[in-house]
């Protein structure tokens, strides 16, 4: 323990310490250029930076052997010599590198003068060992927090819509690894909600996530990735498939899944239709989960939502319309006859297997099949809407001719 020499042999030491500190801070830079290559890779400034900590390393052990009550503090001041620029710099590892070095050029100086000098040296870098640790705990708690208010920050800004030129720095800033095609998945926050874990089964697929807590309201925004640990037979899963596999990280209620758009920029647009589904899951009584956005399309229109009612005209009746009136006539009265192919026959004057063919023509152009029932009320909400929409379209035509 220090403390074992007498006060005459202890000043001495300490006199003797102070003499060498300039050639132990000399001799400890050499050796960190000779035996550690990152050290020596590094530009100038930061070098300098992490030099810096290495003698601030030597004086404080000096004055912790002067008075080793001193520990807590003069620790710490080990790392306020540059600490922005040492944890920019270095990582965790390497600090511990910088301070193995730094305690072998110095006990190789002290190996001749006492055990009590050399014990007190192994003790004191304990202390700055510990210490380097619970810096860079402090800076990762930190940062996560900061990630975290900055990641709800960025999901607010998709949901909402109001992205702006700093929403591409945002995800930059977040570490965001996703590439090409994103879809946005609404449910529920789960009671025991563990974020960590959804982000690894995240991982495991091949997707990265942005996550946002809106009270009750859980939002993941899913993009495909490149990401080390992942499951090779997961390679570009399609997204309802992505979403059925996060589903497990929701608490209990509706999942809806907003449409693909390009990029994570384009969010906001899977998002309003995510939302807008989630809002009105309840009124499909049998809904799958996860269900996807456009598999609401009725729902969400009777409700009020615009880009359900844009996307019914724009997706189903213009190109029905575009192609054939046959087959937009065929498709009504399929409908309206309750899905018979005789009635609706005899209703066209055509026969049975001439609507057949329609049909299946209504399936190739728009993706959607009249012969299902869920699908027959997705066309038939698209026809009203749409017919509405160019009775409306005609009479302002017809109006605006008039005046």
């Amino acid at each position: 323990m220090p403390g074992r020499l007498s006060p005459k042999e202890k000043a001495d030491t300490l006199a003797w310490l102070r003499r060498i500190s300039g050639d132990l801070a000399t001799a400890t830079i050499k050796r960190l250029e000779e035996s550690l290559p990152w050290y020596a890779e590094m530009p100038p400034a930061r070098r300098s930076a992490v030099g810096l900590v290495a003698q601030a390393g030597i004086s404080s052990f000096i004055q912790w052997y002067e008075d080793p009550t001193s520990t807590p503090w003069i620790a710490a001041d080990i790392f306020a010599a540059a600490p922005r620029e040492l944890l920019r710099s270095v990582s965790l590892t390497q600090t511990l590198q910088l301070i193995r070095v730094t305690v072998e050029v110095t006990e190789e100086r002290v190996a001749g003068r006492d055990a009590d000098l050399r014990e007190s040296m192994l003790r004191y870098s304990r202390d700055v060992a510990f210490a380097a640790a619970d810096v860079y705990a402090r800076a990762a708690e930190a940062r996560g927090l900061w990630d975290a208010r900055l990641e709800a920050l960025v999901v607010d800004s998709i949901l909402t819509g109001e992205a702006d030129e700093e929403l591409p720095s945002r995800i930059a800033a977040l570490g965001w690894h996703g590439r090409g095609e994103v879809a946005v998945l609404v449910g529920t926050t789960p009671v025991q909600f563990d974020v960590d874990q959804l982000r690894r089964t995240a991982r495991k697929i091949g997707v990265d996530v942005l996550i946002g807590v809106q009270g009750s309201r859980l939002v993941v925004v899913i993009g495909r990735a490149d990401l080390p640990g992942r499951d090779d037979t997961a390679s570009d899963l399609p997204f309802p498939e992505i979403a059925r596999r996060l589903e497990p990280g929701f608490g209990a209620g509706h999942l809806v899944l907003g449409p693909a758009v390009p990029a994570l920029v384009d969010a906001g647009q899977s998002a309003r239709a995510a939302l807008a589904g989630f809002a009105v899951a309840k009124a499909w009584r049998h809904a799958p989960r996860p269900a996807e956005a456009d598999d609401l399309l009725p729902e969400r229109a009777l409700a009020g939502d615009p880009l359900a009612k844009t996307t019914l005209v724009e997706r189903i009746y213009r190109p029905l319309q575009a192609h054939s009136a046959d087959l937009v006539m065929t498709l009504w009265s399929y409908l309206d006859n309750g899905r018979s192919l005789e009635a609706t026959a005899r209703e066209l004057f055509v026969h049975p297997n001439t609507v057949r063919y329609r049909l299946k023509r209504v399936s190739e152009l728009i993706g959607w099949d009249a012969t299902g029932p869920r699908e027959a009320l997705i066309l038939q909400t698209a026809l009203i809407i749409g017919s509405i929409g160019t009775e409306v379209t005609r009479r302002r035509a017809a109006s605006a001719r008039r005046m």
